[in-house]
């Protein structure tokens, strides 16, 4: 009897586990680059709604950007960015080494790249080489980001 009630146990477990939709992995990256090449064109081109349409409006979010304090929360993730826009002027990022990593159940990544990141404040050229850590989740609406992690090499 115990082996026939472990014999069903099992054959329910592969029944359930071929019921789950596999997950297309490959479709699922190009979604994440799309968000995280318009987190790029947003900033490139100071447009706050397509930055806002790829960031999580979650209040307990917490991002680091460079430079400063953690920034906790959409708005003052806004804030940032348009005092980023009002001192900086010709923002270009070139992304380079970008790796995305998909959870199996294709609900969670988590992504890493390089920018070389160069501006003008003050009619002054900044040029900053930046590593960036991002977290996205999988939501109704798409993929959002809901953590990124800046930072620029010590030393």
């Amino acid at each position: 009897m115990k082996s026939k009630f472990l014999l069903l146990l099992g054959f329910l477990l592969l029944v359930i586990s071929a019921c789950t939709e596999a997950v297309d992995i490959e479709a699922e990256t190009t979604a994440i680059k799309t968000v995280l090449n318009n987190y790029v064109i947003s900033v490139e081109n100071e447009d706050m709604e397509l930055y806002e349409e790829n960031i999580a409006d979650d209040a307990t979010m917490v991002n680091y950007g460079v430079f400063g304090d953690p920034i906790v929360g959409p708005d003052a993730l806004i804030k940032v960015i348009e005092g980023q826009n009002t001192t900086l002027s010709g923002i270009q990022i070139d992304v380079n080494n970008v790796a995305i990593h998909v959870s199996a159940d294709g609900k969670l990544a988590w992504a890493t790249c390089l920018w070389n990141f160069t501006a003008v404040m003050a009619e002054n050229p900044i040029v900053l080489p930046v590593r960036c850590t991002w977290v996205l989740e999988k939501r109704d609406t798409g993929w959002l980001i809901v953590h990124f992690h800046k930072s620029v090499p010590a030393g």
